[in-house]
């Protein structure tokens, strides 16, 4: 790994963040039309740090109607293990950095799932994006079937774990984002007591690894709605979303955003 300079100190962020997934969704005219529409709604402070992940196709559009506000990130879905050569398709930090992201959601369980990606790829896609500079929106999660085999606990520390053995002292930097895959794009939704308990778990994790683990924001990333917000952001280890469906829909990311803050 490329040598980069982790933050010290073992201050907590207070804001939250609410990082929204646009996953395979959007065109030139419609990332225009939400866009726009979530910077006029954001008002001067959205009162938490808020960022959009757009299919990489459309970085450089979303960047440039960003402009200089600084109310809304920008992420990336993924990033490539790989930090250039013969790797068809894929997007290395370096261009994601270039075109000014600041965020990498690493390791969705839909790419673990279609993608094949192991804990060991998620792990280094982790390594490259904070050599970059980019923080990585590290995703765990358990399966239905592992969840009703009382295996979540088992699994999501798992995948934590191997992204802590690769990373060491940064892992301070990333964050972690809990997505039960039983509640994604689903409807379902884990109760704030379920989801409370995984977040707990991951932060005790983290301290065991690290002094500096309550600098690490652990989202919820299973359906989190409009609807559900406030009450799944007022448990004390949940500090934010990742928001799928909800993020393509100006009036109910605004909802969530304002719940967060």
């Amino acid at each position: 790994m490329s040598e980069k300079s982790c933050s010290t100190g073992g201050k907590r962020n207070e804001e939250k963040l609410i990082a929204g997934n646009w996953k395979m969704n959007g065109s030139l005219a419609a990332n225009e039309a939400l866009v726009r529409a979530l910077l006029d709604g954001l008002g001067g402070d959205a009162g938490c740090d808020v960022a959009v992940c757009p299919p990489s196709i459309y970085l450089a559009q979303v960047r440039a109607l960003l402009g200089a506000s600084e109310r809304i990130a920008l992420g990336a879905q993924d990033v490539s293990q790989h930090e250039n050569g013969a790797y068809t398709g894929d997007v290395s930090a370096a261009m994601l950095r270039d075109f000014g992201v600041r965020y990498a959601i690493v390791g969705h369980s839909e790419r673990r799932q279609h993608q094949a990606e192991s804990d060991t790829h998620v792990a280094i896609k982790v390594q490259r994006a904070l050599a970059a500079g980019i923080t990585p929106i590290v995703c765990v999660g358990e399966t239905l079937a592992q969840r009703e085999a009382g295996e979540t606990e088992v699994i999501v520390k798992r995948q934590l774990a191997a992204v802590i053995h690769l990373n060491g002292h940064c892992i301070s930097e990333i964050v972690v984002a809990y997505e039960p895959v039983w509640a994604i794009g689903t409807g379902r939704t884990a109760t704030p007591e379920q989801a409370q308990a995984v977040h707990a778990l991951l932060r005790a994790q983290l301290r065991a690894a690290t002094d500096r683990a309550d600098r690490v924001r652990i989202l919820y990333g299973g359906s989190m709605n409009a609807a559900n917000a406030a009450s799944l952001l007022a448990q004390p280890d949940i500090d934010g979303g990742l928001i799928g469906g909800a993020s393509l829909k100006a009036p109910d990311f605004l909802s969530i955003i304002a719940a967060a803050s």
